[in-house]
């Protein structure tokens, strides 16, 4: 009997080629989700195993179902797990930064932290990935209007405690989320 893990020979190398193309945005996704590196590899790696497991059912966009179990995985580990993170050793890109752009860095996931799993994922998704409210709402399983109020409220907290990362008064803040 052959392991359900594993997908037969044209669905394995179909599954192979979307984690060699994909696999980089994804994990910057669930860097995002998470603010720790190891988190996010673990966060990642957990929903590319439940993708491949059930890859040959996978209808219409594999990226969008691959990330709305990242998005749900987030929030189940995340209530699962209500203590302290620990806190990233490694930058998750390689190009050099300056002091003001590590800093602000730095603000930027700290103040990100503060939000719920649902606040950071609709941020996430819908400022970072750019997905409409509507798209947003498809991915995270819940209504539009619901993506909007979370929206509005998770950037008013983000205003609270880190008034210097509004960018109104920042634009570097905009190309450093991106």
């Amino acid at each position: 009997m052959a392991d359900p893990a594993v997908p037969e020979p044209a669905e394995r190398r179909a599954f192979e080629e979307f984690v060699r193309a994909r696999s980089t945005a994804l994990g910057r996704t669930a860097f995002l989700l998470t603010g720790d590196v190891h988190l996010a590899e673990d966060l990642l790696q957990q929903a590319l195993v439940q993708a491949a497991r059930r890859w040959e059912r996978i209808e219409g966009r594999p990226e969008a179902y691959v990330r709305r179990i990242l998005y749900t995985q987030n929030v189940s580990w995340w209530r699962a797990r209500r203590h302290v993170r620990e806190q990233p050793l490694e930058p998750w890109h390689d190009r050099p930064a300056s002091a003001d752009d590590v800093e602000l860095r730095a603000d930027l996931l700290d103040a990100m932290r503060r939000l719920t799993p649902r606040q950071r994922s609709v941020l996430v998704l819908r400022y970072v990935e750019d997905l409409t409210e509507a798209q947003v709402a498809d991915v995270l399983g819940i209504r539009p209007g619901t993506v909007k109020s979370t929206a509005r409220e998770a950037a008013a907290r983000l205003r609270a405690t880190a008034p210097h990362l509004d960018p109104r008064s920042d634009a570097r803040l905009t190309e450093e989320v991106r």
